[in-house]
């Protein structure tokens, strides 16, 4: 074993007897950096609103330490089923556990998902020795750090290792204490041989160290384990040449005759069927516009009903309106007469108190005091003052845009322009001259680039945009949220600021003159003081102090009254003072929003030529070449030569009279080695076609052109599908006997993945349509790879025979997968049909988006992952939607799946409406598996006279389903409340 190759890891959380979680030894400081991070931030977070992202990470409280770890959301029901990433345990929190993240906490996870390689434990979740095995791994390895050995990845990012604590095998003391089993890899069966008697051969497949003592001075580690693959059977195809040969010219005249029968009837039934579909397209075209009639009369009708009730509504409004105006008059009317009468009892109470000057007194303190409270509440730090501060700092240090921006654009325009001009181009006499343009174009672009980038380096556009955001929201705070529409004028500010200067003026004559009315009453209070004190001298006569108190009592009083009831106190603003604020308020917000706009645009086109120069610095001195492609190609070409001459030297062991088994095991482990390294660079390709595509669909257009030996195109339009490098026999591949009852399928492994091929028998015209509905339903799903739930299952490769006339779909294998299998085994639950449910609408929805109609949605055709997750299988991609529609394996228990309109008329060229009622009927049949009625009555579907008993938002969800006309789509069944209510 390579020591250079072992990892140190901690475990953080144990799943099964062979899987766990566990971070690398080196992120101790990452993880400890993130720990403080989220202690300083989380507290103070927003919580978290709405529905969740199941791809943002969050912030939560760990239930068994209070301490806040990052997590995402799994699922939502009443609480939030949430998994911690740099741990892998997950733990259900209720919402107000659960807070928003800023970016810099947005990094991927630190823990990663391992298994034993070439171990597997039951599937039954439930069972006790499950959960003793995964107890006996936690004691084992949980909190602690152990050395593991990378062997593969699985399809799901799982991690498949071997795992050592010291000299310990981690995985050979689980299997001691069966808690788990051995599998060989590439077989289905499980390995009898134990891990010691294994390790006493060699052989080239993956090894598994039992005994470490710790890797040598040189790095190397002692110890291997082999395993010994099945032995080959002697297929009919491995006979001798000379007896193939015999049966040959005869067989080959036979064939002739019975081609050229075929080839005149296929142009007969070619021209009948052409006739056919011309008289049913006509057929088509009148029922169709017999149909938009009708509609059309139906609408006109409702209209004209829908302009009736308007009308009557209408007019009731009027009536309405009327009589509450009515009712406000008179109520004006009841308030002035209240407020004339209050004059006059306030008249005659000042009458009454002018000469009850201790009354006056009183009278006077009350208001005193609350004109104290008002100002000391109003200080003078007025909203106004709030928004005359923001408008200088948004009108003062605004950002202007870059010089060089508009050069900018207009080289990126000539730029975009060239590479178009390249992409157009079709013959090599022309690219030399296109070329030399554009690198010409791309000089002046990168100068102009490199002018921009330094000039916007030099611009705080951060703390900026920072600062407009902050200001933005005080704004909003205060006056609430504004309208962008329309233009308030250029006067605004100017208008603004003259009633504002208008107003101080009014606050300070109103305050100036309350101040000096009190100050003549505090002289007054003065001279009384002076007066009265008699161990004093004092020049106060009695005069001074009897005349003229009532009046300075009645000026200050009129004085403080005048300013507590003045508008400018109270904060109240006539309508010009109003409009005056709110277009202030208007007009500094639209310069936020148009400021921000522009320093938005400057960091988007910042990063953007800043990834091109950097390109462009890449590929400045020598263009791209697929010379590593090249490279790749010859190596898979020497490797395919080894692996079929290693084949036919394992045949020919086979077949010798003397059998040497050691041979012919070494043989076999030589084939797989091979075949391994095989894929290895067949992936590698794989790569290097996506590297040039990229640069084909970015910087560099001229690459198929210039080298179409590579056929970089053929990638391209395939989506990455198509793998011309594969070949049937490269695989060692079982026949799966019990699933080829149409098309021969095996399984096989391919780059540590369990996957089927699906063979189709094909001439160069249906090979042209595989090709085209594979790329179709291909593209379909790696448009939504962004997704968690897909709801398509993955293609993983199209290749055709080079030695048979067949092409080969690979896609992922699932034992036991496909919904028919797993009813039988033990039908899902009503909440896991609704998951499961949900995975299907959401593919069929992504289908029908781009255009495509299943045509055989089936129980066989779903399938099923974790009984939670539903994906809709890939159809024939042979045939055609008429004929899969059509097909007998179309029924789901006694129920056809076939819609209506399909049976009634034969050759009907099925819609994703047909889809839909399928799906209906499968919904309906994983409730009822026993009903034998008939769905197709025309009508609302009646379930209660079927006497089948359903909850009654399933019920009414299948009733707008099954109908002959007007069913749901795949979106708005996903808007169902059947499906809303389970989240």
């Amino acid at each position: 074993m390579d020591g250079e190759n072992m990892e140190l890891v901690g475990v953080t959380h144990v799943l099964d007897a062979i899987t766990f979680w566990a971070q690398n030894v080196n992120d101790d400081q990452a993880i400890k950096n993130i720990s403080n991070a989220l202690a300083n931030k989380c507290p103070t977070a927003q919580r978290l609103l709405g529905t969740p992202n199941p791809q943002k990470i969050y912030g939560a409280v760990f239930s068994e330490d209070s301490c806040w770890y990052r997590c995402k959301v799994l699922q939502q029901t009443d609480n939030f089923h949430v998994s911690y990433i740099d741990y892998g345990n997950t733990e259900f929190v209720s919402r107000s556990a659960l807070v928003e993240l800023p970016g810099d906490l947005q990094a991927p996870c630190l823990a990663k998902k391992y298994k034993f390689w070439g171990f597997n434990v039951s599937t039954d979740q439930d069972s006790a020795h499950l959960q003793q095995g995964k107890a006996f791994l936690q004691n084992l390895i949980y909190g602690k750090k152990v050395r593991i050995q990378k062997k593969s990845v699985c399809f799901n990012g799982t991690i498949l290792v071997q795992a050592f604590q010291g000299n310990l095998d981690i995985g050979e003391e689980v299997l001691k204490m069966k808690f788990a089993k051995f599998t060989l890899p590439g077989s289905n069966r499980e390995s009898p041989v134990s891990v010691r008697a294994l390790q006493e051969s060699h052989c080239l497949w993956p090894q598994r160290v039992l005994d470490w003592a710790g890797l040598q001075e040189d790095g190397d580690m002692p110890g291997s384990t082999v395993c010994m693959p099945k032995l080959r059977p002697a297929f009919p195809d491995q006979s001798p040449l000379s007896m193939k040969e015999k049966s040959k010219a005869t067989a080959q005249h036979a064939a002739n005759l019975v081609k050229k029968k075929m080839d005149q009837e296929m142009v007969e039934e070619n021209q009948r069927l052409k006739a056919e579909r011309e008289t049913q397209r006509r057929e088509d075209q009148l029922r169709d516009s017999l149909s938009e009639l009708q509609k059309l009369k139906e609408d006109t009708a409702n209209y004209v009903k829908e302009a009736e009730r308007w009308k009557v509504e209408r007019n009731t409004l009027k009536n309405q309106s009327e009589q509450l105006e009515k009712h406000l008059q008179d109520a004006k009317q009841e308030v002035q007469a209240m407020r004339g009468q209050l004059k006059k009892k306030e008249k005659q109470v000042d009458k009454l108190l002018d000469s009850a000057v201790a009354e006056q007194f009183c009278r006077l303190a009350e208001r005193v005091d609350s004109l104290r409270g008002l100002r000391e509440r109003n200080p003078g730090n007025t909203d106004s003052d709030s928004l005359t501060e923001f408008i200088n700092v948004v009108m003062n240090n605004s950002i202007s845009a870059p010089v060089a921006m508009e050069k900018l654009e207009s080289a990126w325009r000539d730029y975009s322009l060239a590479q178009e001009k390249l992409k157009a181009c079709q013959t090599k006499e022309q690219l030399g001259d296109l070329i030399d343009n554009r690198n010409k174009v791309r000089g002046v672009l990168a100068a102009t680039v490199e002018s921009f980038l330094q000039e916007a380096k030099c611009l705080p556009v951060r703390q900026r945009m920072d600062k407009l955001e902050e200001v933005s929201s005080s704004l909003t705070a205060v006056f609430g949220p504004a309208s962008m529409e329309g233009d308030v004028g250029e006067q605004a500010f100017e208008q603004y600021y003259q009633w504002r200067t208008q107003r101080s003026r009014l606050t300070s004559s109103v305050r100036d003159g309350t101040d000096k009315a009190l100050k003549a009453l505090c002289t007054w209070s003065e001279n009384v003081g002076k007066f009265f004190c008699l161990s004093a001298k004092t020049v106060v006569g009695v005069n001074d102090i009897v005349d003229g108190v009532n009046e300075l009592l009645k000026q200050a009083e009129i004085n403080v009254t005048k300013e507590l009831d003045s508008p400018l106190s109270v904060g109240e603003h006539n309508n010009h003072e109003t409009k005056a604020v709110s277009n202030a308020f208007h007009k500094v917000m639209q310069h936020i929003q148009s400021e921000q706009g522009l320093l938005s645009d400057i960091m988007e086109k910042y990063l953007l030529n800043t990834k091109f120069k950097g390109e462009m610095l890449q590929w400045q001195k020598a263009s791209p070449t697929p010379d590593s492609l090249f490279s790749v190609k010859k190596r898979i070409r020497s490797l395919r030569a080894q692996l079929r001459w290693k084949q036919v030297e394992e045949a020919s062991l086979e077949e010798a009279e003397d059998i040497d088994l050691t041979e012919i095991l070494k043989k076999k482990e030589e084939i797989a080695e091979t075949r391994n390294i095989l894929f290895q660079e067949i992936g590698q390709e794989r790569k290097e076609y996506m590297k040039l595509s990229a640069l084909t669909e970015g910087c560099c257009p001229e690459l198929p052109l210039l080298y179409p030996e590579a056929d970089i195109h053929s990638h391209m339009s395939s989506g990455g599908l198509v793998v011309k490098s594969l070949d049937r026999d490269m695989f060692d591949a079982e026949p799966m006997k019990e699933l080829s009852g149409r098309r021969p399928l095996v399984c096989t492994e391919f780059q540590g993945q369990r996957v089927i091929l699906k063979g189709y028998t094909v001439n160069e015209e249906a090979e042209a349509r595989v090709l085209e509905r594979t790329t179709q339903f291909h593209r379909t799903r790696t448009q939504l790879e962004s997704q968690t739930d897909t709801g398509i299952l993955p293609l993983l490769a199209l290749f055709f025979g080079k030695s048979d006339p067949l092409a080969y779909v690979m896609v992922p294998y699932f034992p036991n997968g496909s919904l028919w299998a797993v009813q039988a085994a033990k039908p899902l639950t009503a909440t896991e049909s609704v998951k499961v449910m949900r995975g299907v609408a959401r593919g069929l929805q992504a289908l029908h988006s781009a255009g495509v109609t299943h045509a055989s949605l089936n129980p066989n055709n779903v399938f099923v992952l974790h009984r939670h997750q539903g994906m809709v299988g890939d159809y024939d991609f042979i045939k055609t939607p008429v004929q899969r529609a059509m097909d007998s394996g179309m029924v789901a228990g006694s129920i056809s799946l076939v819609a209506p309109e399909l049976r009634q008329t034969q050759g009907t060229p099925p819609t994703p409406a047909c889809d839909m009622y399928s799906y209906g009927c499968l919904l309906f049949w994983l409730h009822a598996p026993g009903f034998n009625g008939d769905l197709d009555s025309g009508r609302r579907l009646a379930l209660d006279i079927s006497g089948v008993k359903l909850e009654a938002k399933l019920q009414a969800l299948l009733s707008k389903l099954l109908l002959c006309v007007g069913r749901l789509t795949a979106a708005e069944t996903l808007a169902d409340d059947y499906f809303l209510s389970d989240q």
